[in-house]
């Protein structure tokens, strides 16, 4: 099969049929083979019996139903496991994302050999409320990812490779940062391709302004997992020891300053009654509960049933 296209959707009846039109049009004049993959995430419209009213009609749309809405990034997890296609192929159900995007994604996937290609929405129809943040966000994915050359993240439209679909775990809402997990995963070819940005033709967005603060937070997540999942101790044990060897130093010369004042026959306040004691004190205690904190996140990253799980490019 050339393309699987995954389509997650919540309340897009009126627009299911004119998109599957589009995707079924573009298909047969490029003669790719082909399915679509609809996933439902728990609907309150009547977006599921026009499904099923489609995939009567059409052998290659096939159909996934949520009993409640769990979320975007659910979603495009359970089309990718049953994506068959070479070449996997998300997009919004919205009409925001082009269905005539599709022959010039698969090219750069099969011809010039990128593992990813991200669309780019260079031309908006938002409204600056929107924009301005998204441009913010898209400028801080670019500098904690590392991956330089992509604009527009949370773009819905991509191409994938089906191995990286496939060796990637899409969970909460990390379905803004797909290709930060296919770099982690090792999957560098990483291509963008500036593409059409569609009017919103019917309803209204699902997303509010939350979702910014929810991506940040989910960026950070993910740059610490990245870097330290396997390796908590670097991370925890580093500055719970900086933390503790501060303080020691400080209870120190708080106490030897007592020493010499009582040695030359000086009165000075009890060591008790100054504050940098207490400071000294508390940065051990902080220090050796980050230190503890190392070790036990260790301890569940050695026995964690993934510790080993690697992606294999090749096997001879």
């Amino acid at each position: 099969m050339d393309i699987s296209v995954i389509i997650p959707l919540f309340n897009e009846a009126e627009s299911l049929p004119e998109l599957t039109a589009w995707i079924q049009r573009v298909m047969r004049e490029n003669s790719y083979t082909y399915e679509v993959i609809f996933v439902n995430d728990g609907s309150t419209d009547n977006s599921w019996d026009v499904i099923e009213e489609l995939c009567k009609n059409d052998n290659n749309l096939h159909g996934i139903k949520f009993r409640r809405n769990y979320g975007k990034s659910p979603a495009l997890f359970c089309g990718f496991e049953r994506a068959k296609g070479d070449v996997v192929i998300t997009m919004d159900a919205d009409l925001q994302d082009s269905p005539d995007e599709i022959p010039a994604l698969y090219r750069m996937i099969t011809e010039e050999g990128y593992d990813l290609v991200s669309g780019y929405k260079k031309k908006r129809y938002d409204p600056l409320s929107k924009t301005i943040p998204t441009k913010l966000f898209n400028a801080t994915a670019r500098k904690v990812s590392g991956i330089k050359n992509l604009h527009d993240f949370n773009c819905g439209l991509k191409a994938y490779r089906n191995e990286v679909v496939k060796s990637i775990e899409v969970y909460g809402d990390m379905h803004r940062y797909i290709p930060y997990l296919a770099k982690n995963a090792g999957y560098t070819k990483i291509g963008e391709h500036v593409v059409q940005h569609q009017a919103r033709k019917y309803g209204k967005s699902k997303f509010g302004i939350s979702r910014f603060f929810h991506g940040y937070l989910d960026l950070m997540s993910l740059w610490f997992l990245s870097r330290f999942s396997r390796r908590p101790m670097h991370i925890f044990g580093l500055w719970g020891s900086l933390m503790f060897f501060i303080g020691f130093i400080a209870a120190i010369i708080v106490g030897v300053t007592k020493l010499i004042a009582l040695a030359n026959g000086q009165t000075l306040r009890l060591v008790t009654d100054s504050p940098y004691f207490y400071i000294a004190l508390t940065m051990m205690i902080i220090g050796t509960q980050l230190f503890l904190t190392g070790f036990l996140a260790e301890l569940v990253s050695r026995t964690s049933h993934d510790r080993n799980r690697y992606n294999i490019s090749k096997e001879i």
